[in-house]
């Protein structure tokens, strides 16, 4: 029987160390069926494999093809777990391409994106369109566009006439985005001191705050946030956003964009501002952390640690960890534990489809940075 324990002991370790090993292999033509935690839509595997990098919890994946025929699930890309970190079962099926989370691989955050795609569409986040002469000068207006994350371009022998050459840039949100922000007066919470929230200029901005203001304007859509300062952060980054209201009441964060006037009303609890944008964001506030105020959810894993301070020393040192809560009082069970959080920042087009005589692709502005800049075109 002892033997039998050190068996079940050894093996728990190796399942372990696996889980935790860094596996870049795809396996084609290779399902790992079920332990979905969700599905989101990618153009390739290797985009598929990033979600999965920096979904809070996923630590596999499986990819349906462009060349998946048994139903229309083409670019779907369902991210898994299980609690041995291994796949409970891998079958072969074509049109499949399944692999591992780089988590354990020390991945680049902001990964270089350089494929283009033919005869695919990245459908919705549209934010701005215009005609340009080809897909490369769509690309590159995108990347030079801070706010463009991924495009679509029409090209010139769409059956569209009217459409032909338009160039349509398209936006999702860059910056962690806490789900869930609730009080909570057991727990202290904070960001990495690594998130960047805006992207480096040579301008300092010069935010304007408005307490104990409403802009009435209906939001285009609200978030939720710890503080004002949060808020401004979320509306300096999205290219729609002229304006804001943070409920300190229900912290949340209302963005709006009416580009004719603002309508201000006295409110008690809410904290309005105007939004700063092309300048160097003041990112202090991201550095304080926020007592009585809970991150829920998108956990990694939690760690055992004496104070708010080591939490978030091991969030700042951790590349996957954005942001942290720490428990300082609870039942025995749960206290002192810092939970380190992430979500996913990685352009994602809300879908991606097969129409023909279109080409997508990413903002290269990664690219750049790690001086990749040659195009692959598929």
């Amino acid at each position: 029987m002892a033997a039998l324990f050190i068996l079940i002991g050894v093996l728990s370790v190796s399942s372990c160390a696996l889980s935790k090993a860094c596996r870049k292999d795809l396996l084609e033509n290779v399902d790992f069926p079920g332990s979905d935690i969700t599905n989101m839509f990618s153009p390739d595997v290797h985009h598929c494999q990033h979600l999965c990098t920096q979904h809070p919890s996923c630590l596999f994946f499986s990819f349906l093809r462009a060349d998946w025929t048994a139903d229309k699930r083409n670019y779907h890309c369902y991210l898994k777990t299980t609690p041995s970190g291994q796949p409970k079962i891998q079958t072969h099926v074509f049109g499949i391409t399944s692999g591992y989370s780089l988590k354990p691989c020390d991945p680049n955050p902001e990964p270089c994106l350089p494929h283009v795609y033919r005869n695919v569409d990245f459908w919705g986040a549209d934010y701005r369109s215009l005609f340009t002469a080809n897909y490369e000068e769509c690309q590159r207006v995108c990347t030079e566009d801070p706010y463009c994350q991924f495009f679509t371009f029409i090209t010139g022998v769409s059956t569209s006439v009217g459409f032909r050459y338009k160039c349509h840039l398209k936006f999702t949100w860059p910056l962690p985005r806490t789900l869930k922000v609730v009080r909570n007066s057991r727990v202290v919470t904070g960001f990495s001191h690594n998130v960047q929230f805006s992207r480096p200029s040579n301008t300092a901005c010069s935010p304007k705050l408005f307490p104990s203001t409403n802009f009435t304007e209906r939001p285009f859509e609200s978030q939720s946030a710890a503080t004002p300062e949060y808020c401004l952060a979320l509306c300096a980054a999205h290219p729609r956003c002229s304006y804001f209201s943070f409920d300190s009441l229900s912290l949340t964060c209302h963005l709006k964009n009416d580009l004719n006037h603002i309508d201000m009303r006295a409110q008690r609890g809410v904290t309005s501002g105007i939004a700063t944008h092309f300048c160097q964001q003041d990112s202090n506030w991201a550095k304080k952390a926020l007592d009585g105020i809970d991150f829920y959810g998108s956990d990694i894993r939690f760690e055992l640690t004496d104070d708010a301070e080591t939490c978030q020393r091991k969030c700042s040192n951790d590349h996957n960890c954005q942001f942290y809560t720490y428990i300082k009082g609870a039942d025995a069970g749960h206290r002192r534990r810092c939970y380190l959080k992430r979500v996913i920042t990685l352009p994602a087009p809300p879908r991606v489809n097969k129409v023909a005589n279109l080409i997508s692709g990413f903002a290269k502005r990664n690219c750049l940075r790690n001086d990749l800049t040659v195009l692959h075109v598929h």
